[in-house]
């Protein structure tokens, strides 16, 4: 067989599940990951309505959050239209 190793995508709250596993007193939640993918911070992939993220990115984010890999993405334009704050 291949020794190919595939990522382990999880929805926002399978992760969140997870990570209660590993660590029962975790303050990361559900919403706060959310944000996270929301916001560019966690790569992510769209399939249907869920959110995919890979579970060892997350856990590679809570161990260096300031990683340059992890530094926000800018919003980005639809059509050159850009949102006025």
């Amino acid at each position: 067989m291949n020794n190919l190793k595939l990522p382990r995508m999880r929805t926002i709250t399978e992760a969140s599940e997870e990570l209660k596993a590993l660590d029962p007193h975790t303050a990361m939640t559900p919403y706060h990951i959310r944000r996270l993918c929301l916001d560019g911070i966690l790569p992510t992939v769209k399939a249907g309505k869920k959110i995919l993220l890979n579970l060892d990115t997350l856990i590679e984010y809570m161990n260096d959050p300031t990683a340059e890999k992890f530094a926000p993405r800018p919003a980005a334009t639809v059509g050159g239209i850009r949102r006025i704050s």
